[in-house]
């Protein structure tokens, strides 16, 4: 077994990682804000993968073992809170919604280091106030313990654009599509249709940072056109594909 990187205090700064780069797993006894200021990022654990682009901020709460991957070149804002500053009373990961004034809060507080002053402080107070009151955002990609669930979900990570109902898929997996659509409710916590567009929704975001163009983007993620995904994509995030990239 892989040993987990154990690295106590969770760092506060700015690191840029080259598109498709890792950060292997490791866990903090601190909790942690991780925002992608430029690229998109993918944070794992074992409980399935969440993705933040710009203008969304990732949770990681302390002890929670997780990795992150860099989809287009990344600017990583990366921000420790000690572990009683919890001012999402959370315990599990989660996506944020960044708003301006988190976003330049964040950004304040990974570009130089905290130097315990008053302006510090009065600053980091802010940034968890606006953190306490910051939406939670279903940007998550639920992984299956199942292996019929797996293999379906498996089939689909290959081919997003995959069309096939679950009927149709779940001769694959050898078993029927009333019993995988339990497992999807009971394991992942929504329906075959809602993952299958979470899944499609995180692959846009990773072919937008490679610079594909929209309508290729939608082809390959499995819409029936660009209009189509421009809008699912819209009620996701709040803007556009084209003003994402």
């Amino acid at each position: 077994m892989t040993e987990i990187r154990h690295q106590p205090v969770a760092p506060t700064r700015t690191q840029w990682l080259a598109a498709g780069s890792d950060i292997d797993p490791h866990r903090h006894e601190d909790h942690q804000i991780v925002y992608a200021a430029r690229g998109v990022l993918a944070v794992t654990t074992g409980a399935g993968t969440w993705i933040a682009p710009a203008n969304r901020a990732i949770w990681i709460p302390a002890g929670t073992v997780h990795a992150h991957r860099a989809h287009g070149t990344l600017e990583l804002r990366l921000l420790g809170l000690p572990p009683a500053e919890n001012p999402l009373g959370l315990d599990a990961p989660a996506v944020l919604t960044v708003n301006p004034l988190l976003r330049e809060l964040i950004r304040a507080c990974t570009d130089t280091p905290d130097d315990g002053g008053p302006e510090r402080r009065r600053l980091r107070a802010v940034l968890l106030d606006q953190l306490a009151a910051s939406p939670q955002q279903p940007v998550q990609l639920p992984a299956p313990t199942d292996t019929r669930l797996a293999r379906i979900c498996d089939i689909l990570r290959a081919d997003p654009a995959d069309r096939r109902t679950l009927d149709a898929l779940s001769r694959e997996a050898g078993a029927s599509a009333r019993t995988l659509s339990r497992l999807f409710a009971s394991e992942l916590g929504m329906t075959f249709p809602q993952w299958r567009t979470q899944l499609r929704l995180y692959e846009a975001l990773v072919l937008l940072a490679e610079d594909t163009p929209v309508t290729t983007v939608a082809h390959r993620c499995g819409w029936a056109s660009a209009s189509a995904f421009i809008d699912v994509f819209r009620r996701a995030y709040g803007h556009t594909p084209g003003r994402h990239r």
